[in-house]
C-alpha cells in the first residue's frame, strides 16, 4: 500500500469540499485559529504575570491532607 502521491491527496480535498462545502470548512478554519490564537495569548499572559508569593506550608498542608479513615468508613 506504499504513500500517498498529490493525485490521492487533491481527489481526497475535492470528496470533503463536496462534502462539507467551502463556508463549513472556512468557519472550521476560522474557529481552529481562533483558538490558536486565544491559546497562545493565554501563554503569553501566563509566563508574563509574576508568580504570587508562595503559601505558608501550614496553609498548603491543610489542603492537601486526605482524611483516609473517613474514606473507608463511607
Amino acid at each position: 500500500m506504499g504513500s500517498f502521491s498529490i493525485w490521492h491527496w487533491l481527489i481526497v480535498l475535492l470528496i470533503v469540499v463536496m462534502v462539507f462545502g467551502t463556508k463549513k470548512l472556512r468557519n472550521i478554519g476560522e474557529d481552529l485559529g481562533g483558538a490558536v490564537k486565544g491559546f497562545k495569548d493565554g501563554m503569553k499572559d501566563g509566563a508574563a504575570k509574576p508568580d504570587a508569593a508562595p503559601a505558608p506550608a501550614s496553609v498548603t498542608a491543610e489542603k492537601t491532607t486526605i482524611d483516609v479513615e473517613a474514606k473507608q468508613k463511607s
